[in-house]
């Protein structure tokens, strides 16, 4: 292989770059020939706890992978990689899909030379960003205090490092396993096979777990030391000073060593770095080229590729092929190892709204596949999960799931057992579960007694009601698709209990306490007591499945438009109320220009659409496109991007359509960002969007020539093809 300082394009610097990209450009039409070039990898990692810019990580591998791979820069931290500290401790194998939640079974691996001391302070080694390939499919860079030139490759379950030594004196390498005391690694007689464990979570795992991990070595090494360090194991491994490169082959497997030493056969063999880095690249084209954009600046198709990017990391496959090829899987919830597929890591609180609508469009095949994975948790663990990561965990409110599964149903989505999945769904809609556990909804007990989740009995009972309502008009969806008309009926009355806490003297939301009065005092700025992440101003529209009804009861059409307008010009005040200090989220808010509307968490990214329901889609063409333009670019978003959900709003909102509710079968119109897009469907039918739209209060669309009415699209015209077109 040719040194990795040879390799020439930089994806880490804007202006290096802009030479290869314009020979994509679209000025003239021509379409992208590898848009993983165009991918950032780095949008949202500059983030702080108190400050989110995407809260994500440098992330190499393939779609949907089981091994992610990033650079860590702080060991100690959840926020293990800074862009603005130039010294990297290793690449790092991580699980991790928000600092929030931190990681699980990770380690650390890092080529080096001479003796240095292990601990991750005082080997780490300073890389010049700018100089290096940071990119789905391989990172490469050149390790200057060792003069090593190095790259990762990823595969599903593991990656190839290739490290070349150049002129350095003892050729080593050095892994870390964390935990005060972790299992010792165990080394193979060959001197060329090393075998660890990392047992390293922070919950949501079975008593027995573990991550395994097998290395492979291109050369014998000719000395094995582990150290003991404060809060991991370093284990240093050194070669013959003729040694001038090495291939390191890593799998890892949550089944044992010997599935992962099958991982390593079947994804990787003895295929060269080169071989591994060129078929990447050909995976990440292949979705990335679902959709192709036209008419689009160079920092718009970054923006653009680089969100879908990131639209195809989560949830992470969680299962293995047995010898036979079929996929099992160690399940999360029971610890056994069990036949069919698991997927592991996504918050539905987060990704309900847009990640699931884009799947059901552009990868139904796929969501089938999720879909069935979250119906294996319920038969593993007798209920559905609430925040999987990987196991049951407790995180933010409702029973979100419901949403995907009611979409499904609406849409026809194929590939899942949609009994089953109902019977786990009724039962969290009428049996008390263990909500601080990460399973049941919280406060059923009282909602069903209430029709409402009471503010003195229920934590944050304003955002539960809502979205426990929204839960039932999407079970109700499924109770339809099984023909069970009695509980279909059943459901759909519950989901109108957003009524019973909609204040129409204030037009907000509210909590109400078990005596039937609203809390008081009253503020709509004041973020949490009944509300989470917000205040009432955030959670004001949170009805979506009977968005003209409570249009109807905030006083009509044309009301609402004025207090949507008022509501995205005012200024951005918030008080902290029962948070007690400043979060995240409310600084983000206060950061842009757009009033109480906070594109910087979910509850808010709906809202714009209203506009459209009250008939002016006009409006929301302007709000959105001042979205797309002002708080996404190939470097930031706008908060927390959380697997993939605020990526897969700015790809929808960029083709002109949105799910206001997702278990409904039909997109709210706005306008697209590019002047063409052509969606290549999974049925091999062809979607082309095109933009006309000069601006005005009228907006016209249509499919195939006949106008939509509305502001409406059906999801199966959608998904049947054919021409959508804004004037």
């Amino acid at each position: 292989m040719a040194a990795v300082a040879a390799i020439t394009p930089v994806a880490t610097n804007l202006e290096a770059q802009a030479p290869t990209i314009a020979q994509h450009a679209s000025s003239n039409g021509a379409r992208l020939s590898s848009p993983v070039t165009l991918v950032n990898i780095l949008q949202g990692t500059d983030s702080t706890p108190s400050f989110s810019r995407g809260n994500t990580l440098p992330i190499a591998a393939r779609p949907f992978g089981m091994a992610h791979w990033t650079l860590q820069t702080s060991a100690n931290s959840p926020w293990m990689f800074q862009p603005g500290q130039r010294r990297i401790q290793g690449f790092r194998s991580t699980h991790q899909l928000s600092p929030w939640l931190s990681d699980y079974g990770q380690a650390t691996f890092l080529p080096i030379c001479g003796t240095p001391d292990l601990d991750f302070g005082s080997r780490a080694a300073s890389y010049r960003p700018e100089d290096s390939i940071l990119s789905p499919h391989t990172m490469a860079m050149r390790l200057l205090r060792y003069g090593i030139d190095t790259e990762l490759v990823p595969t599903e379950r593991g990656a190839l490092i290739h490290a070349k030594y150049g002129e350095a004196e003892t050729p080593g390498f050095v892994f870390d396993v964390p935990g005060d005391n972790p299992p010792r690694p165990e080394q193979d007689a060959s001197r060329r096979i090393v075998r660890f464990r990392s047992t390293a979570n922070s919950g949501g795992v079975p008593a027995d777990f573990a991550c395994f991990y097998v290395l492979q070595f291109s050369e014998d090494w000719t000395t094995l030391d582990h150290k003991d360090l404060k809060g991991h194991r370093s284990t240093h491994l050194r070669f013959a000073d003729s040694v001038r490169s090495i291939d390191v082959r890593i799998a890892s497997s949550f089944i044992g060593f010997e599935q992962a030493e099958r991982n390593l056969q079947l994804e990787m063999g003895a295929k060269s770095v080169e071989a591994l880095r060129t078929e990447g690249e050909q995976v990440w084209n292949t979705y990335l080229k679902r959709i192709e954009i036209e008419g689009a600046t160079t920092e718009q198709q970054r923006t653009f590729y680089s969100c879908l990017y990131r639209t195809l990391l989560f949830p992470r496959i969680w299962h293995e092929p047995d010898v036979t090829g079929v996929m099992q899987h160690r399940s999360p919830y029971n610890g056994k190892v069990v036949p069919g597929v698991m997927y592991a890591d996504h918050g539905y609180w987060d990704v309900y709204r847009a990640w699931y609508p884009m799947m059901s469009l552009l990868f139904p095949e796929r969501l089938g596949e999720i879909l069935q994975a979250w119906v294996n948790v319920y038969q593993e663990g007798g209920w559905l999960p609430q925040f999987p990561c990987p196991g049951y965990r407790a995180c933010m409110t409702g029973s979100l799931i419901d949403s995907l599964f009611g979409e499904a149903a609406a849409k026809g989505i194929k590939g899942f057992d949609m009994a089953a999945a109902y019977e786990g769904l009724k039962k969290h809609a009428t049996q008390p579960g263990n909500p601080d556990a990460g399973y049941g909804r919280r406060g059923i007990e009282e909602y069903l007694k209430f029709s409402y989740d009471p503010a003195d009995k229920v934590e944050q009972a304003a955002a539960e009601t809502v979205d426990a309502a929204y839960g039932d008009f999407c079970i109700a969806q499924v109770a339809k698709a099984l023909g069970k008309t009695e509980d279909y009926a059943m459901f759909m009355k519950r989901s109108e209990n957003w009524r019973n806490i909609f204040d129409s003297k204030t037009g907000f939301f509210r909590g109400k306490k078990s005596d039937g009065s609203f809390l008081e005092p009253f503020s709509p700025i004041r973020w949490g007591d009944p509300y989470v992440e917000g205040a009432a101003y955030q959670h004001r529209f949170d009805a979506p499945h009977a968005m003209p009804e409570l249009i109807e009861a905030m006083g009509g059409k044309e009301k609402v438009v004025a207090e949507l307008e008022k509501m995205l010009t005012m200024f951005p005040d918030f008080e902290v109320g029962a948070y007690g200090s400043e979060i995240h989220e409310m600084s983000e808010m206060a950061a842009v220009k757009f009033g109480q509307y906070a594109h910087s968490n979910q509850p808010s990214h709906h809202i714009l659409y209203i506009f459209t329901v009250a008939g002016r889609q006009d409006r929301t063409a302007y709000w959105t496109r001042r979205v797309m333009d002002e708080l996404y670019t190939p470097d930031l978003f706008a908060g927390d991007e959380d697997t993939g959900s605020m990526a897969a709003w700015f790809i929808l909102s960029s083709l002109g359509f949105y799910p206001l509710c997702p278990a409904k079968p039909e997109y709210v119109l706005g306008v697209p960002l590019f002047s063409r897009s052509t969606v290549h469907l999974p049925d091999g039918k062809t979607l082309v969007v095109e933009n006309a739209y000069k601006g005005g209060s009228t907006v016209h669309t249509s499919l195939d020539g006949k106008p939509l009415a509305g502001g409406m699209v059906q999801h199966s015209d959608i998904k049947a093809g054919g021409k959508l077109r804004f004037t």
